[in-house]
């Protein structure tokens, strides 16, 4: 990891610790209704995901190692409630990274979409402040692959295991804020200028997202 995801990690992490202290403290004063999460209920969110590659990219051809950068961008999840406790989620949201090797070498850029399904636990479902935690599977495929100085870079698509903890505050009625952590292990193999060049690539991405979220 490098010192700009290092950074950018241990920022998100303060932010989120930060917003869970205030909306759990701020739970006793508030006292709007608000609808208690349910069985059979559907929520819709909409975020802002942060997304910080925890890269681990080496070749048997090439010194050094591969880098991936950051992205941000919109998010929208679905989850559904079988019982009061117990939620499926599914995300949606593509992001674009650069690629380049860290002596200097550009590897273009390509695009992720990573359709993540998680089954999670609600605890507290009947409070205004509901933390939970969740587990799941991912399936990722990269496209729009730029191949920069290369003639060709191909990205094999693959599956990862994805795990989430996350809170959502009720605001008022149906609506909620909501905070959310994902990390997701996956791995895919990279083949530059038609297999001339190979590499395996743990990206291993973690996803810090801050939304607000509609349930009915």
């Amino acid at each position: 990891m490098t010192f700009s995801h290092k950074l950018m990690l241990s920022a998100a992490v303060m932010a989120i610790f930060g917003a869970t202290m205030v909306a759990g403290g701020a739970v006793q004063a508030q006292t709007a209704e608000f609808k208690t999460k349910q069985a059979g209920d559907f929520l819709i969110r909409g975020r802002v995901l942060g997304v910080v590659p925890d890269e681990d990219i080496d070749s048997g051809t090439l010194a050094g190692e591969g880098e991936v950068d950051n992205d941000v961008i919109p998010e929208v999840d679905f989850s559904y409630f079988i019982t009061d406790n117990i939620a499926l989620e599914l995300i949606a949201g593509t992001s674009k990274h650069d690629v380049s090797w860290n002596d200097g070498k550009d590897l273009g850029s390509v695009r992720l979409l990573p359709p993540t399904l998680t089954a999670q636990y609600h605890f507290m479902a009947d409070q205004r402040f509901s933390p939970y935690i969740g587990a799941g599977i991912n399936y990722t495929f990269f496209y729009d692959s730029k191949p920069g100085q290369f003639n060709s870079v191909k990205y094999d698509d693959g599956f990862g295991y994805a795990f989430q903890a996350g809170f959502d505050y009720a605001i008022s009625g149906p609506w909620s804020l909501n905070v959310d952590v994902k990390k997701i292990y996956l791995d895919t193999d990279v083949s530059v200028n038609n297999g001339a060049v190979k590499a395996d690539a743990d990206l291993d991405p973690w996803l810090f997202g801050v939304g607000v979220g509609y349930r009915f």
